[in-house]
């Protein structure tokens, strides 16, 4: 399966991301992606993406990665709802429900 995912390049503390299309099992480290449709400089805040490129493999059935999707939303080129990609934390109510499990009541 393929997927749309940050490669990450540029100089330590400067990232600088290609965005690439890969497959799933592969590492688009090792630079074996199949294609790069755009860049992403998050210091500068500056997106190229290509498009008529992200459409058509998306067409073909690749996934967008939840940062990637976050994008793509956001320059509208996709019309879906953003996904959340940080944990949200828990309710301190809740955390405690989830610790202690219910003891029986005793009379």
């Amino acid at each position: 399966m393929l997927v749309i995912r940050l490669h990450r390049i540029g100089k330590t503390n400067q990232p600088t991301f290609r965005i690439v299309v890969v497959d799933k099992r592969k590492s688009a480290a090792a630079g074996s992606f199949c294609e790069e449709v755009g860049s992403l400089n998050r210091a500068r805040k500056e997106s190229k993406l290509n498009k008529d490129r992200i459409k058509y493999w998306l067409s073909q059935g690749a996934q967008p990665s939840a940062s990637i999707h976050n994008l793509l939303v956001s320059e509208k080129i996709i019309s879906e709802k953003k996904i959340a990609v940080h944990k949200q934390p828990k309710k301190k109510e809740e955390a405690a429900a989830a610790k202690a499990p219910d003891a029986p009541a005793k009379a």
